[in-house]
């Protein structure tokens, strides 16, 4: 774990970032969800297309951790317009950080958040927010460690599944 590096992605990482965004979201959340939503939710949120129209928005940035350049985690972030939901001015969406599973529990989220906290005070901005699975209760926890306060929710469409997201924020 001594050569945890994190970099910001270019065009040039998609298949890092397909990899990585793919199995992980597969390893959270397949236990939960029907085979049909999953594959579904994968190929229209992981396809080559998505991604490079989602590393192009200059409102977005995706950045990878990697261990001996090998991926452990990514995390994409949002400002502006590029956030999931209007009404958050002056404010840093985390839309995703995810983990591969043999690497949590080694402090790889935290030093995303950290990253996202960095980010947030360089730009001057108001407080970073997410949104969770309601019934992610790890990830829940996790976020409340790092001092994250639930102030919402809304919908996530899961293919046909409509789940609730826990919508919690970081004030700067």
């Amino acid at each position: 774990m001594d050569n945890l590096v994190i970099k910001e992605c270019s065009l040039k990482d998609i298949e890092k970032i397909k990899y990585i965004g793919e199995k992980t979201f597969y390893e959270t959340f397949s236990n939960d969800n029907t085979k049909e939503d999953m594959e579904s939710y994968l190929k229209e949120n992981f396809s080559y297309e998505k991604l490079d129209s989602e590393i192009k928005n200059n409102g977005s940035k995706f950045y990878i951790v990697e261990n001996n350049e090998e991926v452990a985690a990514y995390m994409k972030v949002n400002f502006d317009k590029a956030q999931t939901e209007a009404g958050h001015d002056n404010t840093l969406e985390v839309q995703r950080i995810y983990v591969l599973q043999e690497y949590k529990g080694k402090h790889v989220g935290k030093l995303l958040i950290q990253k996202a906290i960095e980010i947030g005070k360089s730009n001057n901005l108001d407080y970073i927010w997410l949104g969770v699975w309601e019934n992610n209760i790890n990830a829940i926890k996790f976020y409340e460690k790092q001092g994250f306060n639930k102030f919402d929710t809304h919908i996530f469409k899961l293919g046909e599944d409509e789940q609730m997201d826990n919508l919690m924020k970081l004030i700067l």
